[in-house]
């Protein structure tokens, strides 16, 4: 296991990946992640549903206009849920999930990038999270948050550069 101030230098987003499956264990170790995810009120409210059929994840890349073609050529992607009605923080709640599988699939040597679907949608009107719905079969009291690609790296991130940190953006006591 890296050290955490090393896992969060070298976890950088990748759209590319090969066509190598992903270990069962290694799914399993990602999915432990997000359900030890801190939550508000320990409601641990989120959903997660896991898709490696070719057909979904091409269904999936066209959900919306823009930024999720990629998802056709992972080898898996999780789909992040919550219910607004019953958690008024399902969007942290997923969100602190989501990148809790992050940082899981860089310890393993995967690599992974978030795919925004809330608020996304077709030019034609039609919202990211319905056709998630549709094609996964949704219940209706569910919203998409995002979806999580992941897969083996086809390509080399250079770590984050520690010279172009902000830390003009981090106040003390007082903004």
């Amino acid at each position: 296991m890296n050290e955490f101030k090393d896992l969060a230098q070298l976890r950088r987003s990748h759209r590319k990946f090969t066509s190598q499956e992903i270990d069962s264990d290694d799914v399993k170790l990602i999915l432990r992640a997000a359900l030890m995810a801190p939550t508000s009120k320990g409601q641990r409210a989120w959903q997660f549903v896991v898709v490696d059929n070719k057909m979904d994840l091409e269904k999936l890349s066209d959900a919306k206009d823009m930024g999720g073609s990629f998802l056709k050529d992972a080898p898996l992607c999780i789909v992040v849920l919550g219910d607004p009605l019953q958690n008024d923080c399902w969007i942290e709640d997923g969100s602190i999930a989501a990148i809790s599988m992050q940082y899981q699939a860089e310890d393993l040597g995967l690599g992974s990038c978030w795919v925004q679907m809330r608020g996304r949608g077709l030019s034609d009107g039609t919202s990211a999270d319905e056709v998630i719905r549709g094609i996964l079969d949704i219940p209706g009291n569910l919203s998409v948050l995002c979806v999580i690609a992941i897969g083996h790296k086809a390509d080399e991130r250079k770590p984050q550069n520690e010279d172009k940190l902000k830390w003009e953006n981090v106040h003390i006591n007082k903004f």
